[in-house]
């Protein structure tokens, strides 16, 4: 089925390119079921032009005997050693909340289960873990350790295996919300100083500066913005930008490079349940920092 982008409800949209094929994969958690209910798996949607979209198809369905039951969140694609990987937040009876990788021959899928479970810490509360390999091609996954455990949310790294089947370290905390200024407090669970991290995203600018995109809650609703790591590595240390890149309530993004040679930003706006959609906004590199070069993009819906 055809669709326009701003007609289809997803959140944490994640884009994959794919130039061969002049055509572009879409996948997303379900905007219907994002929150309860029972988790029904994960779709794809497939576009030549980024604003008529074809499906949705099934990328992952999960199988009778999956740990999971709810809450499947924030599906990344990511290509290694050639396989594709899906990275994927998933939680037992809304607790227990991890990142498993699932596996396909083709980007579409249908993905099959790869790691044994989470591979983020069984005790943490863990979402949103995404892909990144450092200057000597070993794998690491940036996720991040929950609010809800931690009150202060914390952005973790930890070293994966070679076959991404599981972590090869212990995790280590790169930052925490409370280190930029555009993260809010909020009263929640007897509470009153919870600071939201997610939506991690890595991304090396023209320059050669490791940037961290990631999402929180702002002034005027869901906010996202970026760190850029001082040494060029994982490990950071990280600084924070001084002001977010989108803050009306949009985020969980990520940066693609359209076919036109565009670099575009990838989000969920606006976050209230059931009006999410996919917004595409124009931004530039400039060497050592991002910068939004039109704030209204396609997708873009008055928040409900």
């Amino acid at each position: 089925m055809d669709i326009k982008l701003s007609d289809i409800n997803i959140r944490d949209p994640y884009i994959v390119p794919l130039p061969a094929e002049q055509r572009y994969l879409m996948f997303g958690t379900n905007g219907r079921n994002a929150w309860s209910g029972p988790g029904l798996g994960f779709d794809c949607f497939v576009s030549k032009d980024l604003e008529n979209w074809f499906g949705p198809t099934p990328a992952f369905q999960p199988p009778a005997d999956f740990w999971a039951n709810t809450q499947f969140w924030a599906p990344e694609c990511h290509l290694w050693h050639g396989s594709y990987y899906l990275f994927a937040s998933f939680a037992r009876d809304e607790r227990g909340r991890g990142t498993q990788i699932l596996i396909a021959d083709k980007p579409e899928g249908p993905y099959r289960i790869h790691s044994d479970g989470p591979v983020t810490p069984r005790q943490w509360e863990c979402l949103d873990g995404t892909l990144f390999v450092d200057d000597d091609g070993a794998p690491w996954m940036v996720f991040c350790h929950e609010w809800v455990q931690v009150e202060d949310g914390e952005m973790c790294a930890v070293r994966l295996a070679a076959d991404l089947r599981s972590a090869a370290g212990k995790p280590m905390l790169l930052f925490r919300a409370s280190e930029t200024g555009w993260s809010k407090p909020f009263e929640a669970n007897g509470r009153s100083n919870n600071r939201v991290t997610d939506g991690p995203f890595l991304y090396r600018t023209t320059g050669g500066r490791l940037i961290m995109l990631w999402s929180t809650v702002g002034v005027d609703g869901y906010t996202l913005g970026y760190a850029a790591s001082e040494t060029g590595r994982i490990q950071g240390p990280w600084r924070q930008a001084a002001e977010p890149l989108f803050s009306k309530d949009g985020g969980h993004g990520m940066i693609f490079r359209a076919f036109d040679g565009r670099l575009l930003l990838a989000l969920h706006a606006p976050n209230t349940p059931g009006s999410e959609r996919p917004v595409l906004v124009e931004i530039a590199d400039r060497g050592d920092s991002l910068a939004v070069m039109r704030h209204r993009a396609r997708g873009v819906r008055a928040k409900a």
